[in-house]
């Protein structure tokens, strides 16, 4: 949906079926090497002479077109291919890379600023809970910050196993500097993001999280897990990462960005001269532009 109205501002026409059919189309936009395998798959059988975009996610980056030979397929087949940060270039074969472009995912910023508390120093989590997503990380974190500190934890997203339900009810009701909210509306969730003073993403890996991009459109300095889906966006100079599945490390960051004004205000500062990458207008201009080389 998110694809369909960038390129419906563009002036096309857009259609989103669940199977392609004889359906008469120009060209097919595929978000996900694997997923979408079948159906590009199809489009070029029934329309070999007509142009395909591949889109390639998270897990098409890490790991898939490493291991996967079905999503290898896809990334062939393509005409032109889409990844979401720059570094993610680095996972594609050679013969690949010539035909791949990068397009940053773009989020408009927030109409008004929303207010933040003066009594405690809130971050946010943002993003369902899944294995890849490390989801506690942050709440286990927040358990090392000295008794001083008000910095407090809103996460916000869906627990998709009664196991990860589970751990996340049990966090919620023994960590007092925690709170699980559960599945939110997006509108709900982008407020949480707007009023917090940092968003935390501990992934094990991403292609290149849109919430990221939500983060900088709003103003809010990121304290990302040292991963290449996150230093392709926010540049390898950035001062808040920390290592993989590290909670002293983020605990530590936490802590520092609470405490010192200064190293607070890099953090803002960085982010501020990144907020360019994610700019609507740059996003649909790369989508024009990749449009017009496939004519």
């Amino acid at each position: 949906m998110r694809y369909a109205s960038l390129l419906r501002r563009l002036g096309h026409r857009v259609s989103m079926p669940e199977e392609l059919g004889n359906a008469p189309v120009d060209v097919l936009i595929a978000l996900h090497a694997r997923r979408s395998a079948d159906g590009l798959q199809q489009f070029v059988v029934d329309h070999p002479s007509n142009p395909s975009v591949l889109v390639l996610t998270g897990t098409d980056v890490y790991p898939d077109i490493s291991s996967d030979p079905v999503a290898q397929q896809s990334m062939e087949l393509a005409t032109r291919l889409v990844v979401l940060q720059p570094l993610a270039m680095d996972r594609l074969p050679p013969h690949i890379q010539d035909k791949t472009r990068v397009i940053y995912q773009s989020v408009p910023s927030p109409d008004h600023q929303t207010a933040r508390s003066n009594s405690t120093f809130e971050v946010c989590v943002i993003g369902h809970l899944r294995d890849v997503k490390d989801p506690f990380r942050t709440a286990l974190a927040v358990k090392l910050l000295p008794d001083n500190s008000t910095l407090h934890v809103t996460h916000a997203g869906e627990a998709l196993t009664p196991d990860m339900k589970k751990k996340a009810q049990a966090e919620n009701d023994t960590n007092p500097r925690y709170d699980w909210l559960g599945l939110v509306p997006r509108s709900r969730a982008m407020n949480i993001l707007e009023r917090s003073r940092l968003l935390v993403l501990s992934s094990l890996l991403e292609g290149g999280a849109n919430v990221i991009s939500e983060a900088l459109a709003a103003s809010v300095p990121i304290i990302s897990s040292n991963i290449p889906g996150s230093v392709g966006i926010l540049g390898a100079d950035y001062p808040g990462y920390f290592p993989v599945e590290d909670t002293e490390a983020l605990a530590q960051l936490l802590g520092q960005a609470e405490m010192d004004e200064s190293f607070y205000q890099t953090l803002q500062n960085h982010c501020e001269s990144r907020k360019h990458l994610i700019d609507p207008a740059r996003e649909l201009r790369c989508w024009s532009e990749l449009l017009a080389e496939l004519g």
